[in-house]
């Protein structure tokens, strides 16, 4: 029986080295999920900066994964913390304990697959060195097995074959993958023929006709281009409340 392959190291044997902690990222996560350690007193992007190393040294595809999905639930739950929700007088809101518990189902999610694993590697290394037993069946369960019968022959399995080979491949569809493409500039001259006209509106008439996500990003992304070239001015009564845009432009 075939070695089974090593495995690579887990998220667990990443070590981070912050102002505020020392030591395995496990940990870290640990802390912050038992509020022991706030998130905002930790510095997500040098994080960043030392997993790519350690990826460097050490690759591995399925642990890359594992540190996407929890540095992207502490990056929402730092946003949570930082943003203050006008609405909730609590220290402890209800966007911030969501995103706690879902940090802590992040850790017992993947610690459950790496534990899995190891038993996996375990077992096949514990069978490494069994051989199968190559024997016939037993004849009071051969008597059991039903009598083979075949309906065609030899010359029509093999046309089957043929004319199954000859099929044609079906087409990749890619289009429930890949969004269509929106143009910065082109968003940015409908934005200026609009407000040309209307001189004031809110951001949310704007992308009330179009449910697609890439274009009210895109005309998000025309706005700002909008503004540095100073052709519009935001308005906003409060924080969180409808923004306007008027038209500056000559």
């Amino acid at each position: 029986m075939a070695k089974p392959p090593e495995f690579a190291p887990a998220l667990d044997s990443f070590a981070v080295d912050l102002p505020v902690f020392q030591g395995p990222f496990d940990l870290l996560l640990q802390l912050i999920a038992r509020q022991e350690l706030d998130v905002t007193e930790v510095a997500l992007s040098k994080v960043t900066d030392e997993f790519i190393s350690y990826m460097s040294r050490f690759p591995d595809l399925s642990t890359t994964t594992e540190f996407l999905v929890v540095a992207a639930t502490l990056l929402n739950m730092k946003a949570a913390r930082l943003v203050p929700d006008i609405g909730m007088e609590s220290e402890d809101n209800a966007e911030d304990l969501s995103m706690r518990d879902l940090l802590f189902s992040r850790l017992l999610q993947y610690r459950a697959f790496k534990e899995m694993a190891k038993i996996f590697s375990d077992r096949l290394t514990e069978e490494e060195d069994s051989i199968p037993r190559a024997v016939p069946m037993e004849p009071h369960f051969a008597v059991l097995l039903p009598e083979l019968v075949w309906n065609i022959s030899p010359d029509q399995l093999a046309s089957i074959a043929v004319s199954a080979m000859r099929q044609p491949p079906a087409p990749d569809e890619a289009a429930h993958v890949a969004r269509p493409r929106v143009s910065v500039e082109e968003q940015v001259t409908f934005l200026e023929q609009k407000l040309r006209v209307e001189k004031r509106i809110s951001f949310e008439s704007l992308v009330a006709q179009t449910s697609d996500v890439g274009t009210v990003i895109g005309r998000f992304l025309a706005l700002l281009e909008l503004y540095r070239r100073r052709l519009v001015i935001f308005d906003q009564e409060a924080p969180l409340s409808p923004l306007h845009i008027a038209w500056e432009g000559t």
